[in-house]
């Protein structure tokens, strides 16, 4: 699989993560799920950030290497 690619599935399971987190503190109000959001989903979603980052700069990396041994 290429970065794209990976980048791309790291979206979509992100974005799918967020739409099923929202669903469900719209019936999971109380500080637990708060707890839960700080504790985990906030380092989560901030870790997919970086690592997205890290993916588009290896992508250029590899577009480099390509082009050079061409």
């Amino acid at each position: 699989m290429s970065a794209v690619g990976s980048k791309g599935r790291l979206l979509g399971a992100a974005k799918e993560l967020a739409l099923k987190w929202e669903d469900t503190k719209n019936h999971w109000r109380d500080e637990r799920s708060r707890e839960f959001e700080r504790k985990y989903l906030q380092e989560l979603f901030a870790g997919m950030d970086k690592t997205i980052t890290v993916i588009e700069k290896l992508d250029e990396l590899l577009k480099k290497v390509r082009s050079d041994c061409e």
